[in-house]
């Protein structure tokens, strides 16, 4: 019996297509999926727990060995939703700004927006669970992922963290690719590809799957997954990638 390929993947609802298709899949019985948030994720690969997994772009740089193995990614052009910047003063009285625990890559975006558009110099504050309810006064917060969907309407001050970079750039902006940490073969990779657009082009199949949960009854799920997030990564997706390590102080050879 084969030893089954492991991966990790985002539990959020972006990667919801991915997960749908690998699921609806042949593939599913050849592969160990776990589900988590984006720095888990990174930590599993990091470690080898993971032969495969989706990996947000901010920890390219840490990885000793990296093969992008998909033509799909987690990517939004105009606006994202789902990763934003609360308040409840505009952005240039924000003094203090916590950063969301679950993702590298948006940490250092925000850091970019502060520095190269908005012109602050906020103090940074690592946050820990339940930090939401710091966003207060003159004090800001980083929230990404589903929680930032459901607190949209709880902040008299957003910011689309994809709609300022747009601004600033005009590139899309990249949060997650497909990588592996070994080589594989190419039969599975191909399969693998495949289940990743199925899912992709079934999102309105998708929707109406997970629709009727709880969790969800509160968004847009038409909207998000029509007009926020974008899956193929395309060669405007990766010179957004390239621009956004370089202003970060990465280097760029693993695209």
């Amino acid at each position: 019996m084969n030893e089954k390929i492991k991966i990790a993947c985002v539990s959020y609802l972006n990667a919801k297509p991915f997960i749908y298709g690998l699921k609806k899949s042949s593939l599913i019985h050849a592969i160990d999926l776990t589900l988590d948030n984006p720095a888990r994720c990174a930590e599993k690969f990091l470690s080898g727990e993971v032969d495969l997994a989706l990996i947000p772009v901010g920890e390219f740089p840490l990885l000793k060995r990296n093969i992008i193995v998909s033509d799909y990614c987690i990517s939004a052009e105009k606006r994202v939703a789902s990763v934003m910047l609360f308040s409840n003063v505009p952005i240039q009285e924000v003094k203090r700004i916590y950063l969301d625990y679950q993702s590298k890559t948006s940490v250092l975006l925000v850091k970019f927006l502060a520095k190269h558009h908005w012109c602050i110099s906020p103090e940074w504050i690592d946050a820990r669970e339940a930090y939401e309810k710091e966003i207060q006064n003159d004090t800001a917060g980083l929230i990404i992922g589903d929680r930032a969907l459901l607190l949209s309407d709880k902040f008299s001050c957003k910011y689309d963290l994809v709609t300022e970079w747009n601004k600033v750039t005009h590139f899309p902006f990249t949060f997650a690719c497909w990588v592996a940490n070994k080589k594989l073969p190419a039969q599975f990779l191909n399969d693998f590809n495949s289940a990743l657009c199925n899912g992709v082009n079934q999102i309105e199949k998708m929707i109406g799957e997970i629709k009727k949960e709880k969790s969800y009854e509160k968004i847009d799920l038409h909207d998000y997954f029509t007009n926020c997030i974008k899956y193929n990564f395309d060669e405007e997706k990766k010179d957004g990638v390239r621009v956004f390590l370089a202003f970060a102080g990465f280097g760029t050879g693993h695209l």
